[in-house]
This record gives C-alpha cells, structure tokens and sequence, in this order.
C-alpha cells in the first residue's frame, strides 16, 4: 500500500458507542469517584461525627452514622467508587469497626496522590511507595499496641465503649457495653495460645418497646417464634429439647401417585393407619423424655394436637442458624430422623417460655447450664432507635471479640494515627528516590484521621493537630483528641482503646484499594456504561452516585 494511503482506512478494534478514557484523565475520573466516597462518609468520623439520613427507591428510612451502612444503603455506580465502597465491606466484616476510618484512608492516599501525579511522578512510583509505607505501618502498629487479658472485664468495657461512643445509644452505652462483653466472654473458646469467638454464637434480636436500657442478654437462645398449638404449656421448666431436622408429618411420596378406595371402611383404614404414623412418631419423643420439640421442618396439626396431648412444648420452622446456636447452647444434637432420636440426643435448658414482647410472640430458651451460645434481646422507643442500638451492639461485639482473639489494644482519639504518621515519616527520611515522597504522602493521609476528627467536633484542625504532634514529639504517645473538651489529653487514661485489627486493617485494605485505583490507566466501559468525567454530574461525578 502506497505511503498516502497508510492512514487513510480507519481500523475498528471496540464497537460503537464503547466510552475510553486513558491516562490522566482515568486517574482524575477514578480519584475523583473515590474522594466524593471518602466526602460522603468523612463527616461521620468520631464521636461528634453526624448522621446521614437514607431514602432507598421504597421510601424506608435509615439514620445512622455507620460507614458501612452509608455505602451499602447508597446506591454507587462508578466503578472506581465500587472498590473504596468495598473497602468498608472489608472492615466490617473483618473488624466490625472503623469502617470510616478505613473509606477516609483511601480517599486521602488518592487524593495525595494526585498531588505528586501533578508533580510528573509516576503512578508506579507512587504505588510502589504506598505499598511501603503500608508494610511498614503493620509494624509500628505492632511496636505501640499493648496487651488486653480475657479476665480485664474493665478494659473491655472501654473498648466497647470506644466502638459505641458517637452513636445515638449514647447515654445506654454502659448497659450494651455490659452485656457485650458477657456475651463474648461466654462464647469464647480456648484455643492453642489464645481464644477464638465465633459471632455466629452470638444472636442479636431486636423489638421495639422500652427503652434501650431494658435490653437483656440471655444464656440461651431467643426464638422470634410461638408454640405450634394453644393447648401447649406456654412455660416449661427443667427442659429436655429434642432439635430435630425432619418433619413431623406424613412424607409426601417423591413420584405421582395414586391411592383408589372402593369403600369407605378402606378409606378410613387409610386415615387411621396415617394417623397411627404420626402417633409412633410423637411416642418416639416422648419416649426419649422430651418435654420441648423444635423443629426446622413443618408439624402436621394432627401431631400438633398430639403433642399438646403429651404437654410438650413445640415450635415448627425454626431457622437453621437458630438450631445450630441451639445445638450450642443446650448441648443438644441435631436429628434429622426421629427413629434414631436417643436421651443422649436431647439438649438441656432450665426454662422453655413464651413471652410476648411489644406484641409479638418470642420463646426464651434459658437458663443453659454453660452456653456456647448467648442471644441479646435490643430495645428500643423506635425503629430507628432500636435499629441503630442493634448496629451499636454488633460493632461492641466485634471489637471485644477481636480484642480477645488478638490480645491486642492501641489508643484512640488520634494518638495511634499522629504516631503512626511520625514514625512512617521518619521512615520516608530513611529512604531514597521518589518513593520517599509517596511515603511522606502516606503519613499525611494518616495524620489526616486526626485532623477530620477535630474538625468533626468543631475544633480547629491545624491548632489541634499541631499541638498534637507537640506532644507526641515530646514522648506522650498516648495523647490523643478529647473532642468533648477540645483538650489534648492521655487516651490510654480517658479509657479510648480500639483493638489493635481495626488500625492494621484499616491501613492495609484502605493502601490496597488506593494503590489499586492508582495502578489504572484505562478505564473501557461497554456500550450504556457509565463514568466519571464527561459531565456526568458535577465537577464529572458519574451521574449515577
């Protein structure tokens, strides 16, 4: 083909209508995304962080402060923002806490960065510096944390009190807290140098009516169930429970089939060998000497009415999380065939009730001797309130349980970030190359938590972290922000402890999801896709946020 011709047939690689954007303007669409998240949510940092109200496409209300509420209730669309959405994902289901701290993280590391992009740094650069910094940050972490016991019920308290502080069940935090920590300190179990908490163990119901204060915790199991039949006792003492997986009916033959009378002695004959099936069924319990049945199938009336015949106690339809957490809290097993069902079988409980709550109809199984499994009964004036009491409960637990499982505290208030930023600072000082500009970078966006924490409880954020930084410099790493006084006080003292997981897993998936933003340079969305830049919204947020 002759020279003039080279470029004169244009050469289709994407379909029509396929949206690219390369190089800078990828960076500046994906930083942008994530800091509009890190805006989103930076407010509701600290204990005098405020709320977000949240209207989903029905019209239900959420009011919280929660990070990972916030983003899973928001509906995000760009793609960048998806990934720092999922950060918090991360802290939550890791950690249970720190979720804000974790988003903020991320957003500022972006937005440093964008800083040394205008320098002429490459994004490799800047990531490779990152991932140092990250690493290294692990370490300090390690150095400044202290060590908690199982049996310092106090300073549990503290950390559970930490993770609730800010939340709208301020004034009920020492009751949750209390019931928080007897509830991990139950459930945790011994393991080869340490303990192991499994949340899963550890049920939170929640019921309007009351106040937050009249929530209780119970050695056992709650049940958002009723008896099966009103001839029932509603109240069993010394209970013998048999947890069965199978149901209490006759079973349905698996192929189509057909049953022809020719008179009505044989239909009868039919019906009453049925009905002496479900009567050997019902022997078989009772004979084991069970006084409570729950079972995770159906119960036919016919056995409902034989049942409350024999005084037992039954509930049908029970969920499966609820049996296993029975199986641990009265040390019964699961059967899923009665004919093998045996006295050893049976679980033990020292009150089978129902009890109606607010209304609603609810079995307490009680009084276990041992639990491995506990249940917390949430109250609340409201739904939001009871809802938001139930989010502050599940963070408490988490944050006892990973105090526990690690052994591990650091402080709060910002001490742990101003000496974390000193210390990664004094590192960038130790290295060379431009990566020491991007782990610079990184101690500022760590020093940054610090900064949105003043600034959240009203305060100047330049005075507050100067005189900060003053003290720590001085050798006071405990001093952290009290953001009810505006002082600068001993965190460690003051009682603001958070385990030390929350910080190492903020760092990492907070770095990892920074530099993995950083590291694209081509976003290609397909034909109908959207994202940031081009308009969308303003300043080019991606219309769909």
């Amino acid at each position: 083909m002759p020279n003039g011709q080279a470029g004169s047939t244009p050469i289709f690689i994407l379909s029509e209508g396929t949206r690219r954007q390369r190089g800078r303007d990828a960076h500046e669409s994906n930083i942008m995304a994530a800091r509009v998240i890190g805006d989103a949510v930076r407010s509701t940092l600290g204990p005098k962080g405020m709320d977000k109200m949240l209207v989903d496409s029905l019209g239900d209300v959420v009011i919280t402060n929660d990070g990972a509420t916030i983003l899973d209730e928001m509906d995000v669309e760009h793609p960048a923002a998806k990934m720092i959405a999922e950060v918090a994902e991360t802290q939550e289901e890791e950690v249970g806490d720190g979720t804000t701290t974790a988003v903020v993280l991320a957003a500022e590391l972006l937005e440093k960065a964008e800083e040394l992009l205008d320098q002429g740094i490459h994004p490799t650069v800047i990531a490779s510096g990152f991932s140092m910094a990250a690493v290294k940050a692990q370490e300090f972490l390690e150095e400044m944390s202290r060590e908690i016991s199982i049996e310092d019920e106090e300073m549990l308290k503290q950390v559970a009190k930490t993770a609730m502080t800010g939340k709208k069940v301020e004034a009920n935090i020492p009751v949750l807290a209390d019931l928080a920590v007897k509830a991990v300190k139950q459930v945790a179990e011994k393991v080869d140098g340490g303990y192991s908490v499994d949340l899963d163990n550890i049920d939170t119901e929640k019921q309007e009516g009351g106040g937050v204060d009249d929530s209780i915790l119970v050695d056992g199991v709650i049940l958002s169930k009723e008896r099966v039949h009103s001839g029932m006792p509603k109240r069993v003492e010394d209970a013998r429970i048999a947890l069965l997986n199978s149901p209490i009916e006759i079973k349905e033959t698996e192929t189509d089939s057909e049953i022809r009378v020719s008179s009505p002695d044989e239909l009868q004959k039919f019906l009453d060998q049925e009905e002496g099936e479900i009567k050997e069924m019902v022997e078989k319990i009772v004979e084991v000497g069970a006084n409570v049945v729950i079972c995770q199938k159906g119960i036919d009336d016919l056995a409902q009415h034989f049942l409350a015949k024999k005084g037992l106690f039954a509930i049908r339809r029970a969920k499966k999380s609820d049996m296993e957490r029975l199986a641990h809290a009265t040390g019964g097993k699961i059967v899923t065939n009665i004919d093998d069902l045996s006295p050893e079988d049976m679980g033990k409980a020292g009150l089978v009730e129902e009890r109606k709550i607010s209304g609603e109809e609810m079995t307490f199984v009680e009084e276990c001797e041992n639990p491995k499994a506990v249940s917390i009964l949430v109250r609340g004036g409201t739904e939001h309130i009871v809802d938001e009491a139930e989010r502050s409960m599940d963070d408490a637990v988490s944050v006892i349980a990973k105090s526990i499982e690690s052994g591990k505290i650091v402080t709060g208030g910002g001490a742990t970030e101003i000496e974390l930023a000193m210390k990664v600072s004094n590192y960038a000082d130790s290295i060379g190359g431009k990566e020491a500009l991007a782990v610079r970078s990184f101690a500022d966006a760590v020093e940054s938590i610090a900064r949105f924490l003043a600034e959240n409880a009203g305060l100047d954020p330049i005075d507050t972290v100067v005189e900060l930084r003053s003290k720590h410099e001085e050798g006071n790493s405990q001093y952290g922000l009290d953001v009810y006084s505006g002082e600068v006080k001993d965190m460690f003292k003051e009682g603001v402890i958070e385990p030390l997981p929350v910080k190492t897993q903020a760092v990492s998936s907070g770095s990892e999801a920074a530099v993995m933003i950083l590291r694209i340079d081509d976003v290609i969305a397909a034909k109908g896709e959207e994202f940031g830049g081009g308009g969308e919204g303003p300043e080019g947020m991606p219309g769909g946020m």
